[in-house]
């Protein structure tokens, strides 16, 4: 009963674990600022989640240290197909303030997994956010044959003419 419920509602939704490496957790903050009632992410369909086999895009903030290295890859590979990668903020594009010579600051993320989505800034705004969620996100759900409206997605076969 369950597990049909939770079918019910992922063929309508947008699925998102946000995977946070360290950092001044200022890009966080723009993240809750999206369930606020000003941006209201939920409205688009789109729900936070800590689980990585539930998410359709993953979400990586803060720079990546040498003990996040091993964790991204393995948080990577529990994402179900079509994996989409989003990086917010700075941190994980370039290590920004934290990326110091002889640190242990890794970046980019892209050199461990791929990324699909970039947002700069430090820390992007909302919007910037949400925009790159809707840019990527649909194309995940379409490979995965559903919609976000809901309805399903019918793959045509072109087998030899039949």
């Amino acid at each position: 009963m369950i597990n049909t419920l939770k079918d019910i509602v992922r063929k309508s939704s947008i699925h998102v674990c946000l995977v946070n490496c360290g950092g001044c957790n200022g890009c966080d903050v723009e993240i809750v600022a999206l369930l606020s009632p000003r941006y209201d992410l939920e409205q688009y369909g789109i729900y936070v989640h800590n689980n990585p086999r539930e998410a359709d895009v993953i979400l990586i903030t803060g720079a990546v240290t040498e003990q996040w290295i091993k964790k991204i890859r393995r948080i990577y590979t529990k994402a179900p197909e079509p994996k989409v990668v989003a990086c917010i903020g700075n941190c994980p594009l370039s290590g920004d303030v934290f990326n110091q010579e002889g640190g242990k600051v890794h970046a980019p993320v892209s050199d461990f997994i791929p990324v699909d989505a970039e947002i700069s800034g430090c820390p992007p705004r909302p919007s910037e956010i949400l925009e790159a969620i809707l840019a990527v996100a649909p194309g995940a759900i379409a490979a995965r044959g559903r919609e976000a409206n809901g309805k399903e997605v019918v793959k045509e076969s072109n087998e030899g003419g039949k």
